[in-house]
């Protein structure tokens, strides 16, 4: 996963009217811990920002007043009509440092014919990954699965350097057969019309 670089600026004011402000400089409120150091709370580049956790899991080196950190998101907060980003948390890392994020599941084939459904039961799966090499997702082949059958979170193959972090016998997928609707009794249709 390659590296987004964004200057950050230490913040200085806090509230209400001080994120206000931040927001309409185009600029975001965040706040960067981790390893046991004291928070440092900064702004971020708007646009850079939005452009950058587009991917999951990026890895972001931060330059804040001349000392470059690697970071990567923990939470981000968006406005619930608007959608832009209001706030961000960032959890500082080190190369080689182990860390436990959640990567999107993703389908491949076609489950067997017959009108099967397939369920995600979990979108993400819990690992552990090195911080310089998290992966964006993983792909769970559903070829020929029949209702019925599901998908541990330990049958997933993960990509290399990545441990499953989460429930093992956690159900992930599972194939569920269409209900059809039965058609109403001829009976029960005059007696509502007659109603």
């Amino acid at each position: 996963m390659a590296e987004v670089k964004l200057a950050a600026q230490v913040r200085t004011e806090f509230g209400k009217g001080a994120a206000r402000r931040t927001r309409r400089a185009n600029l975001v409120p965040a706040v960067v811990y981790g390893h046991g150091a004291a928070p440092v709370h900064v702004n971020l580049p708007g646009h850079e920002l939005m452009m950058a956790l587009k991917t999951a899991n990026v890895l972001i080196g931060l330059e804040i007043d001349g000392k470059d950190a690697l970071v990567i998101p923990k939470a981000v907060q968006r406005n619930p009509l608007k959608g832009h980003i209001e706030h961000v948390d960032l959890l500082t890392v080190k190369r080689g440092e182990k860390v436990n994020v959640e990567i999107a599941v993703h389908v491949e084939g076609d489950l067997a014919p017959g009108g099967n459904l397939l369920e995600y039961v979990q979108n993400t799966l819990l690992v552990e990954a090195e911080a310089t090499h998290i992966p964006e997702s993983v792909t769970v082949s559903v070829a020929g699965l029949d209702a019925g059958a599901s998908v541990l979170a330990k049958d997933i193959p993960l990509p290399k350097g990545s441990v499953l972090a989460g429930d093992e016998d956690a159900i992930v997928l599972q194939v569920v057969a269409a209900q059809a609707e039965e058609p109403a009794a001829e009976g029960a249709e005059a007696e509502g019309a007659e109603a």
